[in-house]
């Protein structure tokens, strides 16, 4: 400003201003500029520069409780000083003493329970067969061929036969090889279906029955609604509706060869893939007589079948896991028997069966153990060390006590005669009284069958499941199967190993 103006520019107040740090209480604001607080360590050796860094949490010391002026003395707990009663001390070494004492009753239970599982040591067997299928051809010493085309009692839909395309030996393993009929005879399918004669090339059945040779048929399935009458003829024609077997097969027997009275049997196998498609490994009796073909099959100690009893080590169906009777991821066992001879009475079977499953898959995709074990006391079905049947006879020993299996039957008192139309007593045909054991009518001489059948009227098949294609009780069932061929012929793989039935070893023992 100019002199003499008499006033005078304001001027910058020579008085500090003071920044206070925000967010301050008044008592803790610094009299200096707030800064931020600086860390009471540093790190040397940044790259970028900084040389601080955040501080560890100091671990804070435990409060003393503000209730207690110091620390209590034993004359503070005068219960800790009281001698406890015996009563209550000694509860603390029996609670203990008791879960030591539970624990070594459970392992003495386990034990005991290990111990008592009924199974045979090598030590109680002898080896009557041992098959591996090493061999260019089938070991004629230990096997016979059933060639036939009557159905086996059970309608079957497959002639068997001794073709090297239907049972044959590859890479060390028996394969049992279902084809089509219409891809080896003459003419083909038009010839399966109308106006062809086919007679079975080796037909091990003579003079028109079953009941003779290395067969292994019951009847020789004469019914309507069964095949062919004559099991080594078959007639194809519309208006009889008959036709010639859609399929062919294999069956093979150890009759004559190799049998066992109490034992165990042991086979390695991988079942087929297909619909329809009967797999089976079981047991008939050998007869009174131990020369092969002078008595029909099942007409063992006891009588003709089923009154002999049979034994079916594994049964199973190649329809696929979706099939709602059980398809190819299931396998069964069944001991079968009766009190007379099939077809005479309504009664004429019983059966006692198990069966085991698989949820992943199917016992089609790979190689399986399937066993049974044998004795007068008792008899065990297994898949693959599974349990599938167990069956315990000892509970009935006594001469004078009717036998197990009868017991468990429960047959009824009377039943009609098929024959004469009369009611007859019924009566146990394996009483002790008369001389059998109690684990009749299975105390006898048993031989081993393998197949491979397709189909049937037996009931195997369930009529109006999984689309089946014919009727059992239907006098054209065959031919219903047959006229479906392009049907379920499509589900069957191309491919041998899957649609065979393959066996790699087959195993025999007698209790020694």
């Amino acid at each position: 400003m100019t002199e003499g103006t008499g006033a005078s520019l304001p001027r910058a107040s020579s008085a500090t201003t003071i920044f206070r740090g925000p967010f301050l209480s008044p008592a803790s604001r610094p009299s200096s500029v707030w800064s931020p607080p600086v860390p009471p360590f540093s790190v040397s050796g940044s790259h970028n520069g900084s040389s601080s860094a955040l501080p560890l949490p100091i671990q804070k010391k435990t409060i003393p409780s503000t209730r207690l002026r110091e620390k209590l003395t034993l004359q503070d707990k005068p219960w800790l000083a009281r001698k406890k009663p015996a009563l209550e001390r000694a509860s603390k070494w029996v609670t203990f003493a008791g879960i030591l004492l539970g624990f070594a009753i459970a392992a003495l239970i386990a034990f005991r329970g290990y111990n008592d599982v009924r199974m045979l040591t090598s030590s109680q067997l002898c080896l009557v067969l041992d098959d591996e299928f090493n061999g260019g051809s089938l070991d004629t010493n230990t096997w016979s061929m059933d060639v036939e085309l009557g159905g086996y009692g059970n309608g079957e839909f497959e002639m068997t036969t001794n073709s090297a395309n239907n049972v044959y030996i590859s890479n060390g393993q028996l394969y049992i090889m279902p084809t089509l009929t219409s891809d080896s005879i003459s003419g083909g399918y038009g010839a399966v279906m109308n106006g062809a004669t086919y007679t079975l090339d080796g037909c091990t059945a003579s003079n028109g029955t079953t009941t003779s040779g290395n067969s292994t048929t019951t009847s020789n399935s004469t019914s309507s609604s069964g095949p062919s009458s004559n099991p080594c003829t078959a007639v194809s024609s519309a208006s009889a509706g008959t036709v010639i077997n859609p399929v062919m097969s294999g069956r093979i027997n150890t009759r004559g060869k190799k049998s066992i009275k109490y034992g165990k049997v042991e086979v390695k196998a991988k079942l087929p893939q297909g619909d329809w498609l009967w797999p089976a490994i079981w047991m008939l009796p050998v007869g009174n007589s131990s020369t092969n073909g002078s008595v029909a099959q099942g007409a063992g100690v006891y009588g003709p079948w089923p009154v002999s009893g049979e034994v079916d080590i594994m049964e199973a169906r190649g329809n696929s896991p979706s099939y709602p009777a059980q398809g190819s991821n299931y396998v069964r066992s069944t001991l079968n028997y009766g009190p007379f001879a099939s077809g005479s009475t309504p009664i004429a079977t019983s059966a006692i069966y198990g069966w085991i499953s698989t949820k992943r898959n199917s016992y089609a995709d790979s190689f399986h153990v399937y066993a049974m074990e044998w004795t007068g006391s008792w008899m065990r079905f297994y898949t693959d060390n599974r349990l599938q049947a167990m069956v315990d006879i000892s509970s009935i020993s006594s001469k004078n006590t009717d036998s197990y299996f009868w017991n468990v039957a429960k047959f009824p008192s009377v039943a009609m005669n098929m024959s004469s139309g009369k009611y007859i007593v019924v009566e146990d045909p394996w009483s002790t009284a008369y001389g059998a054991s109690a684990a009749a009518p299975f105390d006898q001489e048993f031989y081993l069958v393998i197949d491979l059948a397709a189909g049937g009227t037996s009931g195997w098949f369930p009529d109006n499941v999984g689309n089946k294609p014919w009727l059992d009780g239907s006098a054209t069932a065959m031919r219903d199967f047959a006229g479906a061929q392009s049907t379920w012929s499509a589900t069957w793989p191309s491919s041998a190993d899957d649609r065979a039935f393959r066996i790699d070893y087959v195993k025999m023992w007698q209790l020694c």
